[in-house]
């Protein structure tokens, strides 16, 4: 057994007359525009239940059951289903999400996805066929509860009284 089960691949560099593959550098190890993202891929067929910690990424081509996730990036492939409660930046959503998700970032609803539950977000798109059933809340800039229309009109009233006293 001194040989790998996986053949090796030519590295560009020591294969005659071949030009370097896209995204890999000369000496075989990729290009990144910034550190290595960590990235849990739950593939076709595989089901998941629990708490993730410390993912960057998560892609749901499987079944994933959380109480709760928090992570940069949500990916729902066609066919993948995540039940459960999740905080992220970003999302693509084109299998079904089924809970309770929280966007700061965009949320995007493809054709084939749909959204059960409770979603906030500050940005959406939701393309032709993708579906939403369920409480959808917009996050906008300064979250702070808006002054209603009778508050000005009673300082009003307050300057009013002070001035003729």
């Amino acid at each position: 057994m001194g040989r790998s089960p996986f053949p090796t691949p030519p590295s560009p560099g020591n294969a005659p007359g071949a030009a370097p593959r896209p995204g890999v550098t000369p000496h075989g190890a990729a290009r990144h525009s910034g550190p290595e993202r960590r990235t849990l891929v739950v593939g076709r067929g595989i089901s998941v239940q629990g708490s993730v910690q410390d993912a960057e990424r998560l892609v749901v081509e499987g079944t994933v059951e959380s109480s709760l996730i928090t992570a940069s990036e949500l990916e729902v492939a066609q066919g993948g289903v995540f039940r459960g409660a999740v905080e992220v930046e970003d999302a693509e959503v084109a299998g079904t999400v089924d809970g309770t998700l929280t966007v700061n970032g965009s949320l995007t609803i493809r054709a084939s996805g749909r959204l059960i539950g409770k979603a906030k977000c500050r940005r959406l798109q939701v393309e032709e066929g993708g579906q939403i059933t369920g409480q959808l809340e917009m996050i906008t800039e300064g979250s702070a509860p808006r002054p209603s229309f009778s508050e000005p009109a009673e300082s009003a009233e307050e300057k009013t009284e002070e001035a003729a006293s």
